[in-house]
């Protein structure tokens, strides 16, 4: 029961400081200090813990190895972004997704849809000025639009390897990429059909035949292949051959940047401008408290408590991750916080009932959609000028869909 209450005191102090504007990465790591000291985890303790991770799991699991890859993985997503923007590349991606998908409803979707595949922090700002562009010239309420923008833009997260948690997943549970990608997807696929049906089928005005999209089909093609081949490219390494994203995504970049001639004295400014400390922070803090969780050995002693209490398994799988995903709004985190706990009951390695972990990611894709935390809401309501409120009640019949794809998942997989 202590190391419950830890954690709900943990977790209060993350909540609070991103309530007073500290940080996310500074927030983070406070909290998993916050944490070991609740658990009374002295250095030694700690020390111990990553000696033993050392020398009994596999290299990809240890915290040291997590930490450079997700750190390299977060700022090269963030560099290849400003290399698109500084070649033009992303800025005649908008009129080239306009042209191809004539379909007004396609195209409102699909936009941030495809600028959701490069993850970048803040990111939804990418793809919220398209948005509320043809969203205006159809006609489309600004709440719709901030619904449409935020909804559609978080649909890849469960199964796409650019967002740190799919990487770390894989290597917490010690399964290959394409086993996690072919049972999550059932949570990209439902979410799509339930932003269809509750987004795109109404609210939309009828055509208006003089404010149509026009631009040679050749073109189109080409500036839309040069935005997205390198994504497609560390997806298509990462799915076939199991390879780190964070090394694929560096090798994009540096073809890139060499096939759009961008002057060597470019390079390093790219790259700097990229490294913001905090993503590092961000990803060091939520594995330090992964760590913490280990080395004061609350996991066992949760899961024993939760037993005690004739709490249904499933239940917890699925509404743990949705808590936490509610509290903090940010997905990383939230997997390295509840994961460890939902462990002994999914498995690992060969032991691994994948269609749990289905359950789980669900249950956090619904946190993260409701709260008011999370920063891409909070920036869709402001920028769309929208209330907060109506967004969220656009959003609520879509996330019964993620929720009934993921207790399908778990009951029929």
């Amino acid at each position: 029961m202590y190391a419950l209450i830890a954690m709900a005191l943990a977790l209060t102090l993350l909540v609070v400081l991103l309530r007073l504007k500290v940080k996310l990465g500074r927030s983070m790591l406070l909290s998993s200090i916050a944490l070991a000291v609740l658990l009374g985890v002295s250095p030694s303790e700690f020390l111990h813990a990553v000696v033993y991770e050392w020398h009994n799991k596999p290299l990809n699991q240890t915290t040291g190895y997590l930490f450079v890859t997700l750190t390299v993985l977060v700022i090269s997503v963030n560099v290849l972004g400003g290399a698109m923007k500084e070649t033009g590349v992303s800025q005649r991606l908008v009129p080239a997704l306009q042209g191809l998908f004539r379909s007004r409803r396609f195209a409102l979707a699909v936009i941030p849809m495809m600028m959701g595949m490069l993850p970048t922090p803040g990111g939804i700002m990418l793809s919220a000025p398209m948005v509320r562009d043809l969203g205006d010239r159809i006609g489309v309420k600004r709440d719709r639009l901030a619904a449409i923008n935020f909804f559609f833009r978080h649909q890849w997260e469960s199964v796409w390897p650019l967002f740190p948690a799919v990487p770390l997943i894989q290597s917490m549970f010690g399964i290959s990429a394409f086993v996690l990608i072919s049972h999550n997807i059932v949570i990209m696929l439902s979410g799509i059909l339930g932003g269809v049906i509750f987004l795109l089928l109404s609210g939309i005005p009828p055509r208006d035949r003089k404010k149509q999209f026009h631009g040679r089909f050749a073109d189109n093609i080409r500036n839309f292949i040069h935005a997205f081949w390198p994504i497609v490219m560390v997806a298509a390494l990462y799915a076939s051959f199991n390879l780190p994203p964070a090394v694929t995504i560096l090798l994009a970049i540096l073809i890139f940047l060499i096939l759009h001639k961008v002057p060597l004295n470019r390079w390093a400014t790219l790259f700097k401008s990229g490294a913001e400390p905090d993503f590092a922070l961000l990803i060091l803090g939520a594995l330090l408290f992964k760590l913490n969780l280990e080395a004061g050995q609350a996991i066992p002693s949760v899961v024993e408590f939760f037993t005690e209490m004739n709490v249904p398994p499933n239940f917890l799988i699925f509404f743990l991750p949705l808590l936490v995903g509610f509290l903090t709004g940010v997905t990383m985190p939230t997997v390295a916080i509840t994961f460890p706990f939902l462990m002994p009951f999914i498995g690992t390695g060969q032991e691994t009932k994948v269609e749990l972990e289905t359950l789980a990611f669900s249950g956090l894709i619904c946190g993260l959609f409701l709260t008011p935390v999370h920063l891409c809401m909070t920036l869709s309501a402001s920028y769309f000028e929208a209330p907060l409120m109506r967004i969220v009640l656009k959003i609520l019949g879509p996330v019964i869909f993620v929720a009934a794809a993921g207790v399908l998942a778990a009951l029929l997989l």
